[in-house]
């Protein structure tokens, strides 16, 4: 990612996530370091909120006064209910195969999205990619927000829904769980115009079908403060797993941040792929029990640094600005922000490369509105609203003609937010207990979770 921006998109929609249980609201550090030549002593004013409301600024206050609700922790409780999702058997899908035709539409359509992912010009009139569907086609559109991937396997477990924007965290986990149906790219006349790299990516494409459309995709990037740095990026991950002395005389210890999501194990293993070649690391969400317990080792060490497990992308924000943190996994959204702000930010892709998400629209297996579901996935695709979702969520379209052309995004908005950086990632995708040699020596994704806070929690 380049330290110079020339236009600022913004990612007004953040993925918002609650903290695991047992993490102690992701502080594990020094309960306040001042930012800059006072780093050390101890802060007794409240952190200042970030700079007035003007511009960017403006949706980055209406976030902070609307998503309060995203900030909560996770009881231990809501945690066990993840687990027994995440170990759930698998049940086949129904028989009879994806819709072969678009009857006349229901009048409405069930969403569930990540906030800030389908607007209808509420929070800024510029932004509505909702009203001219609901027009053209008579389809209501309605959005039920979620904060995790896991409350969206969740909510398409309860059903009642026609659509989900699924992360690849959850999309396997849908398809092999049985709760979605294969989608007809032949009524989806845009199909075509889709990035060719995502036609058929793991995450969606499954023996032969598609479970899904593809919507939007960004990378996991490190961002870190150009004063620490000395004004030099930094080439390796190393900045955030290991103690390091940084360009400003101090060391890391304290000023890093992680990740809170059991599928930041994927980013100590991608580390170690590169530095501990031994391990025979191929595939970071495919981790032999010995690779996986080497990536949690890595991660023991790292929380000695941490001085919070993040989850909510303002509060990532406000420690870069008023707790002393240098550096962090994060996502363009928050640069963007912080760099329009005028902050001394930047990020990069590491010589390791990055784990990152691309999202894919949908259907539940019972959709109950399936005419008005396969309309919104055409009109998922239309250019403009890629662009233009692109430009309010800071991330990348899948439609590439959206690129060009569009007044929100600009003409540099796509490489703003990453698209040269596509081969650099490895996107989200499931754990599963089958090795990418077909044995079933892997680790599953629900002992992901539970080593994962066991390592937030100190064991």
């Amino acid at each position: 990612m380049s330290a110079t921006r020339p236009r600022s998109t913004t990612r007004f929609g953040p993925r918002s996530r609650r903290p695991l249980a047992g993490s102690q609201a992701g502080r594990v550090g020094p309960a306040r370091r001042c930012p800059g030549r006072n780093r050390n002593a101890t802060c007794c004013q409240p952190a200042s909120p970030l700079r007035p409301c003007r511009g960017v600024g403006a949706l980055l206050c209406h976030w902070r006064s609307t998503v309060g609700t995203f900030r909560s922790i996770l009881t231990w409780g809501a945690v066990a209910g993840l687990l027994l999702a995440a170990c759930a058997p698998a049940a086949a899908p129904e028989a009879g195969g994806p819709l072969q035709s678009i009857g006349q539409g229901e009048g409405r359509v069930d969403i569930v999205a990540w906030a800030g992912y389908i607007e209808r010009g509420e929070t800024d009139p510029a932004y509505d990619w909702v009203t001219s569907f609901e027009a053209e086609t008579g389809c209501m559109v309605n959005v039920k927000t979620a904060a995790t991937s896991d409350e969206m396997v969740a909510l398409m477990n309860e059903g009642g829904f026609d659509l989900v924007t699924a992360s690849g965290d959850a999309s396997n986990r849908l398809i092999s769980g049985g709760k979605v149906q294969e989608i007809n790219i032949d009524l989806i006349p845009s199909w075509d115009t889709v990035d060719d790299r995502l036609k058929e990516a793991p995450w969606h494409f499954v023996d032969g079908k598609h479970y899904g459309v593809p919507y939007q995709w960004g990378s996991n990037v490190l961002m870190y403060n150009t004063e620490a740095f000395g004004g030099q990026a930094p080439t390796s991950w190393n900045v955030v797993f290991e103690e390091v002395t940084l360009a400003d005389g101090e060391s890391n210890r304290g000023r890093i941040e992680a990740y809170d999501g059991p599928i930041y194990v994927a980013d100590a293993a991608l580390y170690l792929m590169a530095h501990n070649p031994e391990l025979g690391i191929t595939d970071p969400y495919s981790l032999t029990r010995d690779q996986f317990n080497a990536a949690l080792d890595l991660l023991r060490q790292q929380r000695e640094l941490v001085n919070r497990y993040w989850h909510d992308a303002f509060i990532q924000m406000d420690d870069f600005i008023n707790e002393g943190v240098v550096a962090a996994s994060s996502w363009p959204f928050q640069v963007n922000l912080l760099q329009a702000q005028g902050y001394l930010i930047a990020s990069v892709i590491p010589e390791e490369g990055a784990t990152g998400w691309a999202d894919t629209t949908m259907m539940h297996i019972d959709a109950p509105h399936p005419n008005c579901a396969y309309q919104w996935l055409e009109h998922s695709l239309n250019p403009k609203l890629q662009g233009d979702l692109a430009a309010w969520f800071g991330s990348v379209p899948v439609v590439l003609a959206a690129c060009e052309g569009n007044e929100l995004l600009g003409d540099a908005g796509c490489e703003t937010n990453g698209l040269g950086n596509f081969d650099k990632i490895h996107f989200w995708k499931t754990p599963t207990a089958t090795c990418p040699d077909g044995s079933q020596e892997c680790v599953p994704y629900h002992e992901w979770v539970t080593n994962y806070i066991a390592v937030i929690g100190g064991r």
